[in-house]
């Protein structure tokens, strides 16, 4: 049966169930309805019966009326048996034995139960059901003792009458029931059809998304507070989370494949020249004390750009695993390191005018406290410093500003180089990002890793590096960190 349910719609489950339901609740208002109806005729015959008995059993005469001896007046009792329902008077004898009776002078064809029946009424006790001595039906009876005569007066009325109208109920009751339940499932099947379209909506929406349209949604066909209304925000909200998990995973990937790609390329270059210098050196291309000198100084140089790659590659995993392991943090100024920055940058380039000041170059440089890795945030100033040297024509002036501003320690290193696109300025703190890649680099150089490692840097500072800059007007990179007491 299970199986045969799991095989049906989810609205012809739901007609089948409540039209069960219905044809239960009608099955039982029925047979509460009949069943009260047959009890209240009973009761009403029962009270009759009682009452005429009472009646007849009190009446003094010799014998029972109708009979030798006794008086009695069809033309007077007539009227009142039929007025109250026509029953019948039996009178038993002492033995058992029909005396006489008395009945409507027209009565009905009907049968009266037969002796045996009759004497198995209870004198003084309540009503009994008998059957007719046909069959043909039931009888109601009553019995009380006589009184003037040694006997027992039994009252008995045909309950045709009243079985025949709790028939006609019940049948008025059976078809007027199939009626509304034929009627209240073809109503029932058209309005589930309805309250179930929003679910078949959302099952097209599903199937547009397996079939791989993520932008698509659930329409919103009902009210909110609803159920379907709940169901529609749910799903939307989960669809919205899905669809944007896809994308960062795309994305990621398409990250990855540039990784590895830029990784390869990086690697590549210099492991060619490692190995090109040794097989020339094997197939003993180097007669020469002197090119096996310049053969190990180029390995040497390729095996530094080597290890210069992997540390920080390791750093970056370092610093996207577990930031905060990576610092050593204690108190400091960022002026210490703005002055150590302006020093390295004159001496990389003495024609080069380098300029100490405060933040937007107002005034000289401003206190900036700090608890940071100074080791770590060296390393971040000398990228930025180190990018404003490559990247700029030489003897073109630099401004290092350090100073504090909206509760946060700011060191600025400002050029007026070239400057980069917005599509260039969007990109560049990504790994192995350069913004001219046909750019000739000195030997040494980072391969794209600088920005991205000082971002990394300052964010597990709790701080950042951003970029102001236009094409044309040159950068500034500013690191911001918290100060001294918002840092502790």
């Amino acid at each position: 049966m299970r199986r045969v349910l799991g095989g049906l719609s989810l609205r012809t489950r739901l007609l089948l169930l409540t039209a069960s339901l219905l044809l239960a609740g009608l099955g039982l208002v029925g047979a509460v309805v009949s069943d009260q109806l047959e009890r209240y005729q009973l009761d009403r015959v029962d009270a009759q019966l009682r009452s005429l008995g009472e009646i007849l059993s009190r009446v003094p005469a010799a014998g029972p009326l109708g009979t030798a001896g006794t008086t009695a007046r069809p033309d007077l009792l007539d009227p009142a048996l039929r007025l109250i329902g026509g029953p019948h008077l039996v009178y038993l004898d002492a033995n058992g034995e029909v005396a006489g009776t008395l009945h409507p002078s027209r009565p009905d064809d009907i049968s009266l139960p037969g002796p045996a029946e009759l004497r198995t009424v209870p004198t003084g006790g309540g009503p009994v059901d008998l059957p007719a001595a046909d069959g043909s039906g039931r009888w109601r009876a009553i019995a009380k003792p006589a009184t003037g005569w040694n006997g027992t007066v039994v009252v008995a009325a045909p309950l045709a009458e009243a079985d025949a109208t709790t028939a006609r109920l019940r049948t008025t009751s059976l078809v007027s029931g199939a009626v509304l339940l034929l009627l209240l499932t073809a109503v029932g099947w058209f309005a589930l059809g309805r309250g179930l379209r929003p679910l078949r909506r959302i099952e097209h929406t599903a199937a547009a998304i397996a079939d791989g349209d993520l932008t698509r949604r659930v329409p919103v066909l009902a009210a909110p507070a609803t159920e379907v209304g709940h169901l529609a925000t749910s799903l939307n909200t989960m669809l919205g989370q899905l669809e944007r998990a896809f994308a960062d995973r795309a994305a990621s990937e398409a990250r990855m494949r540039t990784l590895l790609s830029d990784v390869s390329h990086e690697l590549r270059t210099p492991l060619f020249g490692i190995k090109g210098s040794t097989e020339l050196y094997r197939m003993g291309g180097m007669p020469e004390r002197a090119d096996v000198d310049e053969a190990m100084l180029r390995i040497d140089r390729d095996a530094t750009r080597l290890t210069g790659l992997t540390e920080d590659l390791l750093l970056l995993a370092r610093l996207d695993e577990a930031p905060r392991a990576q610092l050593d943090a204690a108190p400091m100024d960022l002026r210490t390191l703005a002055n150590d920055a302006r020093h390295d940058l004159l001496a990389l380039d003495p024609s080069r005018p380098v300029e100490l000041t405060g933040l937007d170059g107002a005034g000289p440089p401003g206190p900036a406290p700090v608890h940071a890795d100074e080791d770590r945030l060296r390393q971040v100033v000398t990228n930025l410093v180190a990018n404003a040297a490559t990247y700029t024509p030489p003897g073109s002036p630099v401004r290092i500003g350090v100073g504090s501003a909206n509760g946060r320690a700011v060191l600025e290193v400002a050029d007026r180089g070239p400057g980069l696109s917005a599509h260039q300025a969007a990109r560049v703190f990504d790994r192995f990002y350069r913004a001219d890649r046909s750019r000739t680099r000195p030997d040494g150089a980072n391969a794209g890793l600088g920005l991205a490692i000082a971002r990394a840097l300052a964010r597990a500072h709790d701080g950042d590096v951003e970029l102001d800059t236009t094409l044309g007007e040159g950068a500034r990179f500013r690191l911001t960190l918290p100060l001294h007491d918002q840092a502790r």
